[in-house]
């Protein structure tokens, strides 16, 4: 009976190790680049914005040119725009490549082509104490 009850103790133990784990397995997929990369193309393009400001570094910037017009936008703003659009999707492919990649930084190429034009965004994402974060995006339309 001693033993039956050592058993079923060490069962819960491992048990409740396992459970707690898988609870830290998916906090630590929110800290991959792919995670990153992952949340930018879908609050872009289907306007899921709730854990966008998640991957974004506190100090990003985002550059849009349009033709000869230039406009700058840091994080707040950013995710105030993108307000106007959550959980709208876009009627675009989209697609992306790893430009560069290495242990601490990568750009990434995000193209979102619609009927009568194209986006191009590079996506800088560094690798922080807190994951890989958002720091830089540029985007072009043609």
């Amino acid at each position: 009976m001693k033993a039956l009850k050592t058993i079923i103790l060490a069962f819960c133990i491992t048990f409740s190790f396992n459970a707690f784990s898988k609870d830290d397995g998916a906090k630590d997929q929110k800290l991959t680049m792919n995670y990153a990369v992952q949340t930018y193309i879908d609050a872009m393009t289907q306007g899921k914005i709730k854990d966008f400001s998640e991957v974004l570094d506190n100090d990003v910037k985002f550059t849009l040119t349009q033709g000869q017009k230039i406009i700058n936008l840091n994080r707040g703003q950013m995710l105030s725009s993108l307000k106007g659009s959550e959980n709208m999707q876009q009627n675009c492919r989209t697609n992306y490549s790893i430009v560069e990649q290495n242990d601490s930084q990568s750009i990434v190429k995000v193209t979102m082509v619609y009927d009568v034009f194209t986006r191009t965004n590079y996506v800088t994402i560094t690798h922080t104490n807190s994951g890989w974060k958002i720091t830089n995006v540029s985007s072009v339309f043609n």
